[in-house]
């Protein structure tokens, strides 16, 4: 099924609302809130909708961007998963940045839980979590994930999770110490399950990175999201060099490293080519996944193009090229897309991906 392109006109006025009220920013996003006065304004000629209902429509998404509709019987993985992880009030990164993955990988069995609740502190110009102030933080949470973890490994099959978390820059420690226990509580109770975590970058916070880091994951991933030059409009509270240095610093103790980037959000080939340049030279980093930027809502950032699978594909065989073990690069790819996809399901270019992997994680 292809996925919707939105509509002003078809939306209805109370999903409006909601949306509105979740993202209060500008429509088409705000990356230029704190530049300077322009000396000369083309304001008055330009297309604006910030100021009253949407007027341009989102580009037409073509023929390769499709995913699955959620579902499935009574009894099915995807039911049985979401009924363990809204049982134990658990967040998933699939639900709250609406991944369009959510339907293939919850009919595995495979989920991306977040931790430290579903407000992020940060307002990144792509992402569809919530923005705001987060509740109290909740320090019965790593024993709840681990208790999902253990009945989603003995009820289906589990054997890879991926964990990660909004940012709580209000935190001392940026929620580190939650973090670890989540990870340490986790393989307590699910001994042969992998464990991979897609982490923030703490502010540079050296002794936080540090007690995610002697927690010893298997995969530690730190999106970079885009290339340097677009981060004031993408990131705008990170710094391209400081999660290079957070990967450099994952690596040096030891660890399997992975980044994943977004293309079609405003930067050119060359610049990915780049990024691939400076984090393999930088951290060293084995992992790196390449997708296709979805525009969430009129509210974030527009679709600046859409990339063919063949640049997909050329960027995987740059980045291999370059040294990353594992490059997963296609429309759909994210983060956590394939993570725990078994070898006899895969084919030609993801079986190479996968089995490189497995040589990484030592056959686990």
């Amino acid at each position: 099924m292809t996925m919707p392109t939105g509509n002003a006109a078809s939306i209805a006025p109370e999903s409006l609302g909601r949306t509105v009220e979740r993202h209060p920013r500008p429509l088409g996003g705000d990356p230029l809130r704190n530049a300077a006065a322009p000396l000369v304004s083309l304001t008055d000629m330009v297309l604006n909708n910030a100021g009253g209902p949407a007027v341009a429509t989102p580009k037409r998404k073509p023929s390769w961007i499709r995913a699955k509709m959620p579902g499935g019987a009574p009894g099915s993985g995807y039911q049985r998963l979401k009924g363990i992880l809204h049982e134990h009030r658990l967040h998933t990164v699939c639900e709250e940045a609406s991944c369009p993955n959510l339907g293939e990988c919850w009919s595995r069995g495979v989920a991306t839980i977040m931790i430290l609740g579903d407000t992020c502190t940060r307002a990144c110009g792509f992402c569809n979590v919530k923005t705001g102030k987060p509740p109290v933080l909740d320090a019965d949470e790593p024993r709840r994930v681990a208790e999902s973890m253990r009945l989603m490994v003995a009820e289906g099959g589990l054997r890879h999770i991926v964990i990660t978390s909004v940012n709580r820059d209000e935190l001392p420690d940026g929620g580190a110490s939650i973090w670890a226990e989540t990870i340490l509580r986790t393989r307590e109770l699910s001994p042969g399950l992998s464990i991979e975590v897609l982490i923030p970058d703490f502010e540079g916070n050296r002794g936080a990175l540090q007690k995610v880091i002697d927690a010893r994951p298997e995969i530690l991933n730190h999106n970079l999201e885009t290339v340097r030059r677009m981060y004031p409009a993408v990131r705008p509270q990170a710094k391209f060099d400081r999660s290079v240095e957070l990967l450099r610093r994952c690596k040096d103790a030891g660890l399997v490293t992975k980044t994943g980037i977004m293309a079609g959000i405003g930067e050119r080939d060359d610049e990915v080519l780049e990024l691939m340049d400076d984090v393999r030279t930088a951290a060293a980093t084995d992992i790196l996944t390449i997708g296709q930027y979805l525009q969430p809502t009129r509210n974030h950032l527009p679709i600046d193009r859409f990339v063919t699978p063949e640049t997909f594909e050329n960027f995987r065989g740059q980045g291999l090229a370059r040294g990353f073990a594992v490059v997963e690069s296609g429309p759909m790819v994210r983060s956590s897309y394939h993570a725990d996809v078994q070898v006899d399901r895969l084919v030609g270019a993801e079986r190479e991906s996968h089995e490189r992997m497995q040589r990484l994680m030592g056959g686990a």
